[in-house]
């Protein structure tokens, strides 16, 4: 892909309040075009404040993970397509993408499939009552949804490169997990330097903690975008 590292790196906006993402928005500037709002800020004002980032210019990955009926994801995914948002996730569940692509369809929403999520190792998946190790749901999983029709696939830097042989060069691969060399993993337990992630498949990158937790968030981010542009350089 030909996307500079501004155009992959998605800050995420894991943070209490609309106010305090407006500060960590204002400070980033110019330096960052693509931001995700996830539970935490869309319940407390964040979906609003999306229509507004979309509004300035900027890009929102609006991360819902959707799962319901068929009806249910389908009108949901009607109403978000009149955001205006970029991105949008559900998990990777057949019957759900399937609703969804044909509710996004004709439309510039690129609908991700969440395949493990990456605080969950093999333990995690099996207490969650399924048969396969990590790695081997999120193939399968990935294959659903290029079958789906689906933009892109969400999975931890470990699986990227695997997933991308299986769903090609088009469909997007967003990387959550990223965490610079040196940093603190928190709860996360699939994780990848941002070098390595995009060395391994990965098109786009989420980083939240390590930027927006950050005593200078700016400064964070610009090293993180210059680290990306070493690798996608070399």
């Amino acid at each position: 892909m030909t996307m500079s590292a501004r155009d992959r790196l998605i800050v995420g906006l894991d943070i209490p309040t609309v106010a305090e993402a407006e500060k960590i928005v204002s400070t980033l500037g110019d330096s960052i075009a693509f931001y995700k709002i996830g539970y935490q800020l869309a319940f407390a004002g964040g979906l609003e404040f999306a229509r507004d980032l979309v509004a300035s210019g900027r890009k929102v990955f609006l991360d819902m993970k959707l799962l319901d009926i068929d009806n249910t994801v389908a009108k949901g995914v009607e109403n978000i397509v009149k955001m205006g948002v970029s991105m949008l996730t559900l998990h990777a569940y057949p019957k759900a993408m399937r609703a969804a692509v044909e509710a996004a369809r004709g439309s510039g929403l690129c609908l991700l499939g969440v395949t493990v999520l990456t605080s969950m190792d093999e333990q995690d998946v099996i207490d969650a009552g399924y048969e396969y190790d990590p790695h081997t749901l999120v193939l399968r999983r990935a294959e659903q949804a290029r079958a789906a029709g689906m933009g892109g696939i969400v999975c931890s830097a470990e699986e990227a490169a695997a997933v991308r042989k299986i769903i090609g060069a088009d469909m997007a691969l967003v990387t959550p997990g990223i965490r610079p060399a040196g940093a603190d993993k928190g709860d996360q337990k699939r994780v990848m330097t941002p070098a390595e992630a995009l060395r391994a498949g990965s098109s786009h990158l989420v980083v939240a903690r390590p930027i927006v937790q950050a005593a200078e968030p700016l400064t964070a981010a610009r090293a993180i975008l210059t680290e990306m542009e070493s690798a996608l350089s070399a």
